[in-house]
């Protein structure tokens, strides 16, 4: 799966998304070494705190089905002028995954012009993980 079939598959996501309060619909896209993608969308809550960013439901859903290691790419994609990247909280459920498999994956920050690349490690530096418990 390329970069853009895997933007592609988050921008699907986003159609899903449940967000009637905010109306800020968010798609991520997980692509592993195994070549398998699992996809998120944000779900909101009247709640509000109760709500879930759509790159934790994907992360979520692929320890669900024991997806453990060889995160290679992440594609995060959303409404809006500017490409968006994944909240603080997020970086760390995504670091979570990706030390799992001792990897750092590219993510792909999507806006409707334009696809800013980046590394995990560079959004989240000195990152918290697994191995700081050790």
């Amino acid at each position: 799966m390329t970069d853009d079939d895997l933007i592609a598959a988050a921008r699907e996501a986003a159609a899903h998304s449940y967000s009637p309060y905010s109306s800020f619909a968010v798609g991520a896209a997980l692509r592993f070494a195994d070549g398998s993608v699992v996809t998120g969308t944000n779900i909101e809550n009247a709640s509000y705190g109760l709500a879930l960013c759509a790159e934790t439901v994907a992360v979520s859903k692929a320890m669900a089905d024991g997806v453990r290691g060889g995160l290679e790419a992440v594609a995060v994609t959303g409404p809006g002028d500017m490409p968006i990247t994944p909240c603080g909280r997020c970086r760390q459920v995504l670091n979570e995954l990706a030390q799992l498999g001792g990897t750092d994956p590219l993510i792909l920050c999507v806006g409707p012009d334009e696809v800013r690349r980046t590394t995990l490690s560079a959004l989240l530096p000195d990152a918290f993980g697994p191995t700081s418990l050790v």
